[in-house]
């Protein structure tokens, strides 16, 4: 789904909290499955079935109880039942508990990525989706998600991919405009292909304008961040943040943006940042595809005035879930035919459309209705073209099990450069000492 890895609790639940505002309408419900995405046969004799009820916890706006309802056309003996929640946090520990328990797990359980890796250690407790057939559908999805949630060897399974994260510049054509800057995506791309140019852009506008280029520095650290195989663990979950160049690049850089002045002071999903993104205080945001409904609830009044272009190097992904089936489940069959039709190449266009949860299968993106469909708030330009671009060019990532943690760590860091003029090496060097103290205890 369309969220990220939470930076809070809190954020978290702004997040989900303003992503209820994103766009959605009504799309003609397909009356079957499409065959080739591995979903099942609309003709089957389903009324002569006995009666089945799957419980699905899901998380967040995700647009799934109405193709839970679309499912009657294709099983009318299945029956959904969709316990949903804007609390991923307590969504996974439900979860956890549950497992513990060996009692109270759903025949369906939604996997945010953040919290992939603890369930990865629980794989025991879940069913192994190559063994219901999902090693069929491996094809259909990015190759990069589809090995999120898979063992090492690719023999287990834990869950199908739904959504991905791909990191993109929203960005304020008015504003540009005023500084003499391009403002057409394609334009206004080659001004910042690279970090460096970015870089003499942002001043540019800094000194034309009198604002800042970007939002804040924490989406600016995330842009380059995740433009790595690796980020702070590797695949054996062992630290290496302090030694990662790419890491320290995403910092320098960001410490570079505060020092020059023209990175935000706010912190996100607070009342002034969403301000600040109505009322046009800063030009650029760098954010993954779901942000693009956030920003809509949060700049009504800027309609028309955003627009999207690549990253600076390539995009990285933020957010993105599966969807997994545990052991605890009696309907494991059923419960497989129903996630397999409802995460099909039909039903990632559905759920894009109504709710904008960007596909994981590619095959998706050469949809007439995905390419043509233009958003009047992004200046009708056809956003998931854009969308599409920057997933095509993200790397596989290795989070690790205190990626948040550890992250949250170098964001408090960069937080003292900017407000209390704290020395950046000295803030860098003490982001590694507590984050090597976290490992130990954990």
């Amino acid at each position: 789904m369309k969220l990220a890895t939470k930076m809070s609790t809190a954020g978290v639940a702004l997040l989900l909290a303003a992503s209820m505002a994103a766009c959605s309408s009504g799309v003609t419900p397909a009356a079957e499955p499409a065959k080739s995405t591995g979903a099942t046969d609309a003709k089957t004799e389903a009324k002569t079935d006995k009666p089945v009820e799957l419980t699905f916890w899901s998380l967040g706006t995700n647009g799934y109880e109405k193709l839970a309802e679309e499912y009657k056309a294709v099983k009318p003996n299945v029956t959904i039942k969709i316990q949903n929640t804007a609390d991923q946090t307590a969504h996974h520990n439900n979860m956890l508990t549950a497992l513990s328990a060996n009692k109270g797990a759903p025949d369906i359980f939604m996997v945010e990525i953040a919290f992939l890796e603890k369930f990865m250690e629980a794989k025991d407790k879940f069913n192994n989706l190559n063994d219901l057939g999902a090693s069929s559908l491996k094809g259909n999805y990015l190759d990069w998600k589809w090995k999120q949630a898979s063992s090492t060897d690719g023999k287990f399974q834990l869950g199908l991919p739904t959504d991905v994260g791909p990191t993109v510049v929203y960005y304020r054509t008015d504003l540009l405009e005023q500084a003499g800057i391009a403002s057409k995506p394609e334009e206004f791309y080659k001004e910042i292909a690279t970090w460096d140019k970015f870089a003499e852009t942002a001043n540019k506008f800094k000194q034309k304008t009198g604002k800042t280029f970007v939002d804040i520095p924490g989406l600016l650290f995330n842009g380059l961040r995740d433009q790595g195989n690796e980020i702070f663990y590797n695949n054996n979950d062992e630290f290496i943040g302090d030694k990662n160049p790419q890491v320290k690049k995403a910092y320098d850089f960001t410490v570079k943006g505060i020092k020059e002045g023209w990175v935000g002071k706010n912190v996100l999903w607070t009342p002034e940042w969403a301000k600040e993104t109505n009322d046009g205080g800063f030009a650029v945001m760098l954010a993954p595809a779901w942000m693009s409904g956030v920003i809509k609830g949060n700049a009504k009044d800027a309609t028309g005035k955003w627009m999207i272009t690549q990253m600076p190097e390539g995009a990285g992904n933020w957010g993105g879930s599966f969807l997994s089936i545990p052991k605890e489940s009696k309907n494991a069959k059923e419960a497989y035919e129903f996630i397999s039709w409802m995460d099909s190449k039909d039903g990632q266009l559905k759920s894009y459309i109504s709710n904008g949860l960007m596909p994981s299968i590619p095959a998706v993106y050469e949809e007439a209705k995905f390419k043509e469909l233009k958003d009047s708030f992004y200046n009708n330009q056809a956003i998931s073209v854009e969308f599409a671009k920057a997933t095509k060019s993200v790397k596989p990532i290795r989070y690790g099990k205190l990626h948040d943690a550890t992250d949250s760590i170098f964001k408090e860091s960069l937080s003292n450069v900017q407000q209390k003029g704290s020395d950046p090496q000295a803030e860098w060097d003490s982001a590694i000492k507590k984050i090597k103290e976290l490992n130990k205890r954990s």
